[in-house]
């Protein structure tokens, strides 16, 4: 096994450094999310056979790192299997399992200081989905706030500076959505009333509408991402088909994508996602015991794969995961786990597209 050794300055983006090796070297790379300054990072393939390790030296203020390889002898399972890495602020990273650049990556913007800016993350060519973090107060009666951890304040127009990112964002081919939910659980839908509202204010602040106070500025975003992990389940499938039938009136049609768990049906999403609706669906395999992977033991995730693929119609699921063991309290996969157990075993199960 070779060792590929990457010294990156700490004025260097990690990203761009990490994609420009990969894309020199021709080998794949499952980029995972990270904050803060590590040393001595040490990136290697459990099974030694299947991959090449890389390794960063130094002090490094890390924005991203690399923590999977593909392995040569798995290339066809990057057109088929997608995986999503649940990085160490919670967010969900979703990636098909091969070259970045072959690859269609997800990821949550906003919520992270340490991340860069939208147009540069866009810029990097790594993604093909950016879901900007979150809309994370809304309905019962409350004006909606989008809250982007304190990088702007929507409200005073303080981030339409953020129109021109996303424009360059989308002229690049990166389909770029608002995130619904997550937070501290500030919101529910009471009623289909309530669902309506939403669906305008959305359709209205942020999609094809023409509100004069767009928090984005006259930027047109291409979906909306339900993150709901509380508040009550209801009538998210009215909100589902409200945005969804916007999408027939405007030039484009609006993207739907969710994260539910993998207890199946999911408590909060499952009635919107019994709507047929849904273009991506990230599947949170991890937190939850009952169906996801023990080690050696691919039975719970087996079978709740199984009832996902086959009781929702969405064009294309993705396998959550965290991207490290201390990114979510039970659940992480190691690599070589990953690639010998688990990828093989959903390939054969069924056929999935980028």
């Amino acid at each position: 096994m070779r060792n590929h050794i990457l010294e990156i300055g700490s004025s260097h983006d990690v990203v761009e450094v990490i994609a420009g090796f990969m894309h020199r070297r021709g080998i794949g790379i499952c980029v995972l999310a990270g904050s803060g300054v590590v040393s001595n990072v040490a990136l290697h393939q459990s099974m030694k056979t299947l991959a090449t390790a890389v390794e960063l030296r130094g002090q490094l203020e890390i924005l991203s790192i690399s923590g999977a390889m593909r392995p040569p002898s798995m290339t066809a399972l990057q057109s088929v299997v997608s995986v999503s890495l649940a990085g160490h602020r919670g967010s969900v990273l979703p990636l098909t399992i091969g070259s970045i650049n072959a690859g269609k990556i997800s990821i949550y913007w906003g919520q992270n200081g340490n991340e860069g800016t939208l147009a540069s993350t866009c810029a990097t060519g790594n993604y093909a989905f950016v879901n900007l973090a979150f809309l994370c107060s809304f309905g019962n009666g409350q004006t909606p706030q989008l809250n982007l951890a304190g990088r702007c304040d929507p409200y005073s127009h303080g981030c339409t500076n953020l129109t021109r990112d996303i424009k360059s964002c989308q002229a690049a081919g990166v389909k770029v959505l608002l995130s619904i939910g997550r937070g501290a659980n500030a919101y529910s839908l009471v009623s289909t009333a309530d669902a309506r509202q939403l669906s305008d204010y959305i359709w209205d602040n942020f999609l094809g509408g023409n509100s004069p106070t767009r928090p984005l500025g006259d930027a047109v975003l291409d979906g909306v991402d339900l993150d709901i992990e509380g508040g009550g389940p209801d009538h998210y499938d009215d909100l589902a088909r409200f945005l969804s039938d916007y999408g027939t009136r405007g030039d484009k049609r609006v993207l739907l994508t969710a994260a539910p768990q993998c207890p199946y049906p999911d408590q909060w999403v499952g009635k919107a996602l019994g709507t047929g609706l849904f273009d991506y669906v990230w599947v949170q395999f991890y937190n939850n015991p009952p169906c996801q992977y023990e080690s050696g033991d691919t039975a719970n995730l087996d079978n709740a794969w199984k009832q996902w693929t086959s009781g929702i119609k969405a064009n294309n699921f993705f396998l959550g995961l965290p991207a490290a063991p201390d990114a979510a309290g039970s659940g992480f996969i190691p690599t070589g786990d990953l690639t010998s157990q688990v990828l093989p075993l959903l390939k054969g199960l069924t056929s999935m597209e980028e």
